[in-house]
């Protein structure tokens, strides 16, 4: 916990939480994830760049391309967590979110 400084705005999160079921719709776990509220942040103010979550048609044709030259195999996946672990260049302050059970 700390003070925010003059200029900063804090993010707001939320808790999501979704429950796992098996085929027989048994409980096969919780999961809970806290997920900051970026929608509510403004270009200039808490936020400079953007980086699309999706891949430009010209990497795409070039990559098979190259796939084709080379005769290797192409696979497709989905990657939901590409940027989760990159290093933040500034600091980045969060709302304490309260849970009541």
């Amino acid at each position: 916990m700390t003070t925010l400084p003059e200029g900063h705005n804090a993010i707001g999160v939320k808790w999501i939480f979704k429950t796992k079921r098996n085929a027989k719709e048994e409980i096969e776990k919780h999961k809970a994830i806290l997920v900051p509220k970026g929608y509510k942040q403004q270009y200039g103010v808490d936020y400079e760049d953007v980086f699309p979550p999706v891949a430009r048609i010209k990497t795409v044709r070039l990559m098979i391309s190259l796939v084709a030259q080379k005769r290797w195999k192409i696979f497709q996946m989905d990657v939901k967590s590409t940027s989760l672990n990159n290093n933040l260049e500034k600091k980045v302050y969060v709302k304490q979110q309260l849970v009541l059970w």
